[in-house]
């Protein structure tokens, strides 16, 4: 049964909630906060109830859910929601500390999550997010097609994979939950950082980016939290930190799998109290920020190995975002070689407008180890050496010069000659670990395989060789 609460006159209506908790008490306090905060708000005690006059009710404009409810939990509330309903985002509650359920719910479908006990001035910021996600998204589905493939910020592609990429940055953008941001060295994990920063709600505010595996280990709590005149040698005044830098904007922890072991507690702890303690002082100070982190690294096995904290690792991998390397972006490598080419022309004042059909089969041809950035360094190179306007094979650096055809072939008739379909499959799992560049994780996710499953191949492979 749904239960509304009236809305307070002379208020203008902000939006319209549903509130889902099996608590009636706590229902009826949150609807009174919600309005008198400008909300017209409604309740239910069950996941049945709040499902049925979903189904029925199209004005609803964002649902607040517990997750432990009589008659379906919150986590199947979210599934269902998301498949019925996917217009109406969800904002769920969770106990205080409990990160797990907040990250499997995320992962349900759930666009936000805030903790128990609640703070109805938290309840407010996160339902207006939500909100504001909701309008966004039927701006997009208003969009045509085209304009919704327009490049995000400095992000340019055209492929499938950039088109899943700029879909999924556009859905998260407005968000403020910690995102891990997944690829290889030089893929754009900086850039797609940034665009999710430029099209948030913290927009106007700083963007900070700390590159962990810079920061010396003996000076790396100074550098995150800060520290004050006399906390060591050298200390001759006080300073901010990274934290308070990025105070209302976004913090961009780069190689995040970098930060030393024993500084990770304390990091975790600023992460969720959202305060810092500077070095050599007794004073907290309370920041907010968003939390961005990128890493080429395999960091389930880090944890498994002890390299790091598995609470850290859920804490700031609540939604991951993955950059597909250059070479699985198909024709983006010409789309973005002509970007950079263009570019790198007007850099050097040279009258170089284009490269030859030649050039354009070598550059599909190589495999890019360095992604992006290589890509980028490969056209200065070949404009500094271009005699003419169109870059020759002669102007490409060798490496890329001489690339060949990798393509895993079945080759002659002779059936003496064909191998066992084990020995292709070994051989295709090798290749496919080399593409990812060793990141296990990525092979077992790329191949259709748990992890565990590709570690027992690899090491009966690794035991033939022996």
């Amino acid at each position: 049964m749904l239960h509304r609460a009236a809305p307070v006159t002379g208020l203008v209506v902000i939006g319209r909630v549903l509130v889902v908790d099996d608590e009636r008490d706590l229902c009826e306090w949150l609807a009174g906060e919600l309005r008198e905060r400008g909300w017209e708000p409604g309740y239910c005690t069950t996941a049945r109830e709040a499902l049925d006059h979903l189904l029925s009710n199209q004005e609803i404009d964002v649902v607040l859910t517990d997750l432990r409810l009589p008659g379906g939990d919150g986590f199947e509330l979210c599934r269902q929601i998301v498949d019925s309903r996917p217009d109406v985002p969800v904002v769920v509650m969770t106990a205080f500390g409990s990160f797990e359920n907040a990250v499997a719910a995320i992962r349900a479908g759930a666009y936000d999550f805030v903790t128990k006990p609640i703070e109805a001035d938290l309840v407010q910021i996160a339902l207006e997010r939500a909100l504001r996600h909701r309008r966004l998204e039927a701006q997009l589905r208003m969009l045509s097609d085209a304009e919704a493939r327009k490049p995000f910020g400095e992000i340019n592609g055209e492929s499938p994979p950039m088109r899943r990429l700029f879909d999924q940055l556009t859905r998260l953008s407005e968000s403020d939950v910690p995102i891990l941001i997944l690829g290889e060295s030089g893929s754009g994990k900086e850039l797609v950082a940034r665009a999710l920063h430029a099209h948030g709600s913290r927009a106007a505010e700083p963007f900070v980016a700390v590159n962990c595996s810079a920061l010396p280990e003996a000076l790396a709590e100074s550098e995150l939290f800060g520290h004050v005149r006399g906390a060591f040698t050298d200390a001759r005044g006080d300073r901010k930190g990274l934290f308070e830098e990025a105070n209302g904007g976004t913090l961009f922890l780069d190689e995040i799998g970098e930060i030393p072991l024993a500084l990770q507690p304390k990091l975790l702890r600023a992460l969720e109290e959202r305060e810092v303690r500077p070095v050599g002082s007794n004073e907290i100070r309370p920041v907010d920020v968003r939390l961005l982190c990128a890493t080429n690294r395999d960091l389930e096995a880090a944890v498994e190995e002890g390299r790091f904290r598995d609470d850290l690792y859920f804490r700031v991998n609540v939604v991951q975002v993955e950059v597909p390397p250059l070479r699985a972006r198909g024709d983006d490598v010409l789309l973005l070689a002509k970007v950079f080419l263009e570019r790198a022309a007007k850099r050097q004042d040279k009258a170089v407008v284009g490269f030859s059909r030649a050039v354009a089969e070598k550059l599909l041809l190589y495999r890019w180890p360095g992604n992006v950035r290589e890509l980028r360094n490969c056209m200065e190179h070949a404009v500094a050496l271009a005699r003419f306007e169109e870059i020759s094979l002669e102007d490409l650096p060798e490496r890329v010069r001489g690339a060949q055809a990798r393509d895993l072939v079945v080759a002659g008739d002779d059936a003496t000659s064909l191998v066992p379909l084990e020995v292709i499959e070994e051989r295709y799992i090798l290749r496919v670990l080399e593409a990812c560049g060793g990141n296990r994780t990525q092979a077992a996710r790329t191949l259709g395989l748990d992890r565990k499953t590709l570690q027992r191949k690899l090491a009966r492979y690794a035991g033939r060789e022996d």
